[in-house]
């Protein structure tokens, strides 16, 4: 009895371990049957580190937070199931997945060079794209939580931008993602047009006039180096392809 309930503790305490592990495998199978395994793993492991930003940036913050998840052709995420307490506790923890996410990529082609491998090339340009895509200023986006440090209703410009990205990339996965998100960019929408604030706190959005300028500025710079490593990285590619 004895040993069963110490079994039953050890599997709760490797629980977060286990789901993170096994969505990952899930979202590797998947996504190696359209491009191989190499790439499916390193594609994968780039989002582990920008949810791991998302992750240490929350428990230094002290909010309860719970472990990394994969959904193959969707994405990941992890859960906060303490909710931040200001939009510059908010900004911080959103600016620092895609911060940690351009590390990996970053990383990604530095290798790339070292071994002269097309393979982490395009590694690193997915790691670069996909953090670029996740500054669109629009919630449930990490730059639609970045930028309301600034004001909430700028998630209305974001409309916009996400509209012209599909335009440039009529992609099927991107389509699947936004049918996914469609009802929490709706209310993050209504929610900018009236002004409103999360239940129970209504200085949630008054934030010190340096943190908004800090991220900001983050924001921007982020934003622009993203812009040309994608363009860049996919000009290499092209290279190596032709």
């Amino acid at each position: 009895m004895i040993k069963a309930l110490l079994l039953l503790l050890n599997a709760a305490k490797l629980g977060p371990i286990l789901k993170t592990g096994g969505t990952m495998i899930v979202s590797v199978a998947a996504y190696a049957l359209l491009f191989g395994f190499w790439y499916a793993f390193g594609f994968v492991v780039l989002m582990l580190v920008h949810e791991l930003g998302h992750y240490v940036a929350a428990r230094r913050a002290g909010l309860s937070v719970g472990a990394p998840t994969f959904i193959p052709f969707v994405g990941a995420w992890i859960e906060l199931r303490d909710q931040p307490l200001s939009v510059s506790q908010e900004a911080r923890i959103a600016f620092a997945g895609p911060f940690m996410g351009t590390v990996g990529a970053v990383v990604a082609l530095f290798l790339a060079g070292q071994y002269q491998s097309p393979l982490l090339l395009a590694v690193a340009y997915s790691g670069f794209f996909l953090n670029l895509f996740n500054l669109v200023p629009i919630t449930p986006f990490d730059g639609g939580r970045i930028v309301a440090i600034l004001s909430p209703r700028i998630w209305l410009i974001g409309a916009p931008v996400l509209a012209g990205v599909f335009l440039l990339i009529p992609s099927p996965m991107f389509v699947v993602i936004l049918l996914l998100l469609a009802p929490t960019i709706w209310q993050g929408l209504k929610g900018a047009w009236h002004g409103s604030v999360p239940a129970g706190n209504p200085r949630y959005y008054e934030a010190p006039r340096a943190d908004r300028i800090r991220y900001a500025a983050y924001y921007l710079l982020l934003l622009l180096f993203l812009c040309i490593m994608t363009f860049e990285v996919h000009g290499q590619l092209r290279g190596r392809i032709g």
